[in-house]
């Protein structure tokens, strides 16, 4: 199937259950415009560089989310154009955004990254570590940020249960955490081999690439 074919499918099965993030790591533009062309506006990439040269390069109604680590001193060559942060796992690097937004005028939409999977390579808060942060004065006086929900990463395994486990643990994070925060309206869990459990767990954004562009350049 083609690029076009990929992403109608996907869409059209997700329904109104969950916003799709199409993830175009390695990707070309013209395998992107082939997506953008289907009417798709939201695309998510892992690197802050590529993201930024596809940017530039680009039409500039593309909705770009960041959805990868995120290391600080990146952060600078994102703040101008970014639409939602999905993997902040740390108040370090959310107070870098808020500082790097300050500069464009801008408040940048992030979700807080919840470490989830019983793998030690995955980056992410633990739940004790989430409620200091909320409960600090600092988070409370940063005006460039605005937490719009949570993202999380299942473990890579075929452990069906053990996926389901993880997201429903998510869920309740997340459910906890919308009674503090108002505009916390975002779960973004579930990628090209997980998302049906993802949405069935309660998940309302999903970033999904080999299953639209196959897979990946390296």
């Amino acid at each position: 199937m083609s690029i076009k074919a990929n992403i109608l499918h996907i869409k059209n099965s997700l329904s109104d259950h969950a916003a799709l993030v199409a993830v175009t790591k390695t990707k070309s533009t013209v395998e992107i415009l082939e997506a953008y062309d289907t009417g798709h506006r939201v695309f998510g990439e892992n690197r802050i560089q590529e993201m930024t040269e596809k940017w530039k390069a680009l039409p500039k109604d593309i909705e770009w989310h960041m959805i990868g680590h995120v290391q600080r001193n990146k952060v600078k060559y994102m703040a101008e154009y970014v639409s939602l942060v999905h993997g902040v796992d740390s108040f370090r690097l959310l107070k870098e955004i808020d500082k790097q937004a300050k500069k464009y005028d801008r408040v940048i939409a992030c979700l807080f990254q919840m470490h989830i999977a019983e793998e030690d390579t995955k980056f992410g808060l633990d739940e004790e570590e989430l409620h200091e942060i909320l409960s600090s004065a600092e988070f409370k006086s940063l005006e460039n940020v605005n937490i719009k929900g949570l993202m999380g990463m299942a473990t890579f395994t075929n452990d069906e249960n053990q996926v389901r486990k993880e997201f429903r643990y998510l869920k309740t994070i997340f459910d906890n955490v919308k009674e503090r925060l108002t505009d916390c309206t975002i779960l973004s869990m579930g990628m090209s081999g997980d998302y049906k459990i993802a949405i069935e767990e309660g998940s309302n954004m999903v970033r999904i690439g080999s299953s639209i562009f196959g897979t990946r350049n390296y």
